[in-house]
Formats: C-alpha cells, sequence, structure tokens
C-alpha cells in the first residue's frame, strides 16, 4: 500500500498520533511531539502488511469489506466502522484522554483505543509494534496478567487492557464479542476498571472538546471547514510550555525526491504568531494565553540578545540536525531528518513577531493575566533589536540556507514591532516611551519605502534595491504596513498574482534555492492571494477560490504544507499550522455576516 497524507491526526496537547484509512496508528512521538516516534510507519517503505514490520498500531478486520472514518462532532476523537464479508461489524474508537480533573486539566501522555461490536462476531488481529531509537528495532515486550510493556527505548510503554494479553503479543485471530478497552501510556500501573474508566475517559474528553467549541466564534459559511482547523490548530499546541509546533511530522518531502525534508515538530515563532492571530479571530484566548507564557521565557532567556526564529517545545535553543538512518523515509524519500538547522539562522522577522503577538495582552480584557508596565518593559529590548538589524541582511522567513539578502518582509516585521511598542505604550500611559517607538517606526517606514520599492517596475520588491517578487509581499497589508487600495500595492499584487501564481496555486518564490526550481505551491500563500483577491475588490475570484481550496482537503478536513499544481497532490508535513490559519482567515473573511443567515 502507497503512504499518502490522508492520515487523521487525534491528540490532547501532550500526546498525539496520525491514524491511517485502514485505522492503523503510523505516526506517534514520546514522550513529547519531537520525541522518538513510537509509530513510525510513515516513514518507512515497508509494505504496512509486512509480517516483520513495526512502528504501528493495526487493528484488522478478517474479510473487511469496508471501512468508514469520521472524527465525533466537533472534537479530535476519531470513529473508525468496518464491515467484513459476512456482515458483521465492529467501530473503533480512537482518542487522547483530555478533561477538567482535581482543577487542572488531565492530559496524559496516553492513547487509547476502545473496540466495540456492533452486528455479528467479527474476528480480528490486534498487532501493536512499537519501534525505537528511529526505527531501528521493534520494542522489547515483557507481560502481565493484564498489561505489556514495551521496552528499549527512551520511555517505557505501557498497554494495560481487559482483551487476553497472548491474543496480542502472538497477534493471535480472534473473535470479538464483547467491547476491548487498550490504554497505551507512560509505565505505570492502571489501578481501576480499564472499560469503566475509559468509557468515562470518552465522555469526559467529548464533553471537553464539544464545550471548547461553543466558546468560539466562528463564522456564518464553512463552519465545519474552521471547527476542523481550529482543533486541530490547538492539538499542535505543547500545553505543558506554551509551545506551538509547526506540524506534528518530519521529513514529508516538499515534493517527490526533492530532498527538501524537514523537521517541523518545534515552535517557530512565526508559525505560533499566525497560530494565535487565527484563533484569536474566533476568540480563542486561552491558546494566546499559554503561548505568551512561552514568548515570556523567551524573551527573559535572550536577555536583549538575538533571539532565534525556532526552538525546542521545552525552550530548548540547540535543534542539531542529524539523519535517521533506519528510516527510508516517506515512500522510500530520505532523508528522516530530526533537529532543524533554522535554529542556526539570522530571520529578524522574529522580532516582530514576538511582539505583535504580544501586543493584545495589553488591550484585551478578558485576559486573566493582562500585560503590564513590567511586561512592557522586557519587551523593549525586543523592540530596541527590531529597529537595530532591520536593514540587515537575513535568511528570510523562507529560511534560505545559502544566500541572505535585506528581505522586505523581514524589515515590515521589525517596523510592526517598533509601530505595536508605540500602541502599547499610549495604552498604558507611557506618552514619552510612545513618542520613541513612533519616532522609530516613522524612521523605519521612510527607509523601508525608499529601499523596498522599486520606482522602475512600480510596486515593491522582495528585497531592499531588488526586483524578485516573493509571496510575503502580500503581507504587507495584514500588517498595515500599506491599505490595499495604495496603488503601490495594487501593482504589488498584480505583479506577485503574475509572477508566481500557476493555476489556482500560489509559489513562495519563483526563483531557484538550494535546493534547486520549486515544484509545488505553498498553501498558506494561495490563501494569502485569497485574502488579497477580497481586499482588492475582487471577491467573487476569492471566494472561488477558497472554494476550490477546501476540496484538496484530506478526509479529516485538513491540509499539509505544500501541494503538487500538476496532479493536486499534497506534500509536505502535516497538519500544517500555516495551512490551518490560512484557511481560518480567508473564511471568517471571506463568510457573509450571521445576520445574512438570520
Amino acid at each position: 500500500m502507497t503512504q499518502t497524507l490522508d492520515l487523521f491526526p487525534i491528540g490532547n496537547c501532550a500526546a498525539s498520533a496520525l491514524i491511517d484509512r485502514d485505522g492503523r496508528f503510523v505516526w506517534a512521538c514520546v514522550p513529547r511531539v519531537d520525541g522518538d516516534p513510537a509509530f513510525s510507519a510513515l516513514l518507512s517503505d515497508r509494505d504496512l502488511s509486512d509480517p516483520e514490520g513495526h512502528g504501528l498500531w493495526d487493528i484488522q478486520a478478517e474479510g473487511m469489506t469496508q471501512i468508514h472514518q469520521a472524527y465525533l462532532r466537533n472534537t479530535p476523537i476519531l470513529r473508525t466502522e468496518v464491515t467484513t464479508g459476512d456482515g458483521s461489524r465492529l467501530e473503533i474508537l480512537d482518542f487522547a484522554p483530555r478533561y477538567r480533573q482535581f482543577g487542572r486539566i488531565y492530559r496524559p501522555m496516553a492513547l487509547i483505543r476502545l473496540v466495540r461490536p456492533l452486528s455479528g462476531a467479527p474476528r480480528i488481529r490486534i498487532r501493536l509494534r512499537p519501534s525505537i531509537n528511529w526505527g531501528e528495532a521493534p520494542a522489547r515486550q515483557t507481560t502481565g496478567s493484564n498489561h505489556i510493556r514495551y521496552v528499549g527505548g527512551p520511555t517505557t510503554l505501557r498497554l494495560t487492557t481487559n482483551a487476553p494479553v497472548s491474543h496480542i503479543t502472538e497477534e493471535r485471530l480472534f473473535r470479538l464479542e464483547e467491547p476491548i478497552a487498550m490504554f497505551l501510556g507512560p509505565d505505570e500501573g492502571f489501578d481501576a476498571d480499564i472499560m469503566a474508566t475509559t468509557a468515562r475517559m470518552l465522555t469526559e474528553t467529548t464533553q471537553y472538546w464539544r464545550e471548547w467549541v461553543r466558546t468560539l466564534s466562528v463564522p456564518l459559511e464553512w463552519q465545519e471547514a474552521v471547527i476542523r482547523s481550529a482543533i486541530t490548530l490547538k492539538l499542535c499546541a505543547y500545553e505543558e510550555t506554551g509551545a506551538i509546533v509547526a506540524a506534528l511530522t518530519t521529513s514529508i518531502p516538499e515534493h517527490a525526491q526533492s530532498g527538501r525534508n524537514w523537521d517541523y515538530r518545534y515552535c517557530w515563532l512565526r508559525d505560533a504568531y499566525y497560530v494565535v492571530q487565527a484563533l484569536n479571530r474566533l476568540g480563542a484566548a486561552d491558546m494566546l494565553e499559554n503561548y505568551l507564557g512561552y514568548l515570556r521565557n523567551l524573551v527573559a532567556q535572550a536577555g536583549g540578545g538575538p533571539v532565534q526564529p525556532v526552538y525546542g517545545v521545552g525552550l530548548e535553543p540547540g535543534l542539531v540536525e542529524k539523519i535517521a538512518d533506519a528510516l527510508p523515509g516517506y515512500r522510500g524519500m530520505g532523508p528522516v531528518r530530526i533537529g532543524n538547522q533554522a535554529h542556526e539562522h539570522t530571520q529578524h522577522d522574529v522580532y516582530g513577531q514576538i511582539i505583535l503577538s504580544t501586543v493584545q495582552a495589553f488591550f484585551d480584557a478578558r485576559l486573566l493575566r493582562p500585560a503590564t508596565v513590567e511586561d512592557f518593559c522586557a519587551l523593549e529590548p525586543v523592540g530596541e533589536r527590531a529597529y537595530r538589524v532591520y536593514a540587515s541582511p537575513d535568511a528570510s522567513l523562507w529560511e534560505f540556507r545559502g544566500r541572505a539578502a535585506i528581505h522586505t518582509y523581514s524589515a515590515v516585521m521589525c517596523w510592526a514591532a517598533c509601530d505595536r511598542l508605540g500602541n502599547a505604550a499610549h495604552q498604558l500611559g507611557l506618552s514619552d516611551r510612545a513618542a520613541h517607538w513612533n519616532a522609530r517606526a516613522d524612521e523605519m517606514r521612510a527607509v523601508i519605502e525608499d529601499r523596498a520599492f522599486n520606482e522602475t517596475l512600480g510596486r515593491f520588491a522582495a528585497t531592499f534595491d531588488g526586483d524578485e517578487l516573493d509571496a510575503s509581499l502580500l503581507q504587507l497589508v495584514d500588517v498595515r504596513f500599506v491599505p490595499a487600495s495604495d496603488p503601490r500595492m495594487a501593482a504589488t499584487i498584480e505583479a506577485v498574482e503574475k509572477g508566481l501564481r500557476r493555476g489556482p496555486y500560489m509559489l513562495r518564490y519563483a526563483l531557484a534555492d538550494d535546493f534547486g526550481e520549486p515544484k509545488t505551491a505553498f498553501n498558506i500563500c494561495t490563501f494569502w492571494l485569497i485574502e488579497a483577491l477580497h481586499m482588492s475588490g475582487r471577491s467573487a475570484e476569492a471566494r472561488a477560490l477558497f472554494e476550490e481550496m477546501l476540496t484538496r482537503r484530506t478526509a479529516a478536513g485538513l491540509l499539509s504544507e505544500d501541494i503538487s499544481f500538476d496532479d493536486d497532490e499534497l506534500w509536505g508535513n502535516y497538519p500544517q499550522t500555516y495551512s490551518l490559519v490560512g484557511l481560518i482567515n480567508c473564511a471568517t473573511l471571506l463568510s457573509k455576516p450571521w445576520a445574512a443567515g438570520r
């Protein structure tokens, strides 16, 4: 079977897993999202029915003829219904428990599978084969009366179940006559009735997610798509620290045999800014507040010095890139990378993203912890850093590994840092600091407008004193540097669309980079185009393009990072927060008002 990205994520903001269209766990890392994949089959080129394969969790029904999968409404709980040739049916419910208990959120590093016969007596085989050390070997098993321990990796896992343990260890075919519960988690005793307890966990987890969704301010149109995207963005949070990862996977190539295989299981300040911005538009302040705690720690850690574009979910600055040789990669298209060299890059836009993420806390009365004068003082060194570096070369938001330039997007984000500090100072009544930051922003604006605007071409360029195009120029409107109605911006939008659009899709840039010419489009850039079309008065075109992008989602209702403009196949890491942000932003922008539906 050829592996695809048609996968369903489950999770609880501590544990997560990806499940394929046959109900197999093919990706899950322990003990954190950036850890060793206990389920690594997504990056193995073995046939998943291979008796020697490992890194998966499979529940096979003998004589299966039909399978149907869908999330329980407004939750990340996956229901898989299987029908066999003799008419027997069973269901599998997959989830990670999350609910309020003892005054706090219970979100263990644990995954639950509930298997129930619906009709007849289907015969099933359970294959639970965690891998260790990045796919080098299967975990070693030890057993007890009602549990199996999987030993050898950095984390020992324990499966607690009411199924006969030997049925699982021997992968025996057996009749499913009674419901089965399986709780895979830390190597700790499970001192409760497994069926009753997991049934309660299912009920309370369902209730938690539906209550959370009720707090969202969704648009009138495309609610299902927006809700699914919002839930999945929340799954990309590592709640213990407040980090938000760019994706749940590593090394899914940007296109076939590209070598553009990156590890996205870390917190990019840029990506996280876009996530909290999108969720703020839906009223989900909990994600913002938790992430601001992560940012405050990073700012303190930097001490006024350079800030990296990416950190580990535990605030780790060092993400040394290495290759996992035992895994051949997605469809055999390695390398599989652990870590990301981007932690060494200079990317100046991060200073803007820190302050843009934080500034709402100076204005939003809903927050449990409104920002203070002390918080403002802690941010000022970030603004000073932005002022010092805005007109100096960096690797850009696209993280070029082999060239540097003064990138317009980075300079504008640095301007935004100073501009928003002025707003925050005014809100706090600090008139002298407001004047200071407004003067800084005015000075930076004059330089950017002089050097980023190409008089000969009549539009903004991607670099100072240059003529290049890249899709990030469309963001000049979003950060309020220039309105879409400005003739300079109108000409820029027209040039970007003409130079980078391929059918319905948008490239990041068209020039060859360290790995050659791009062969797939970048989904967030297509959503940026949709926003630009709408703000330019081309709303009918924007809606049509948005509707087309919705048809490119997986069965789970999600998108990866990239899409082929030749055959519409999804590529790149999955689920990609950038892409889901774009979907939410466009839906809220384009939707008819609620009054139109009443």
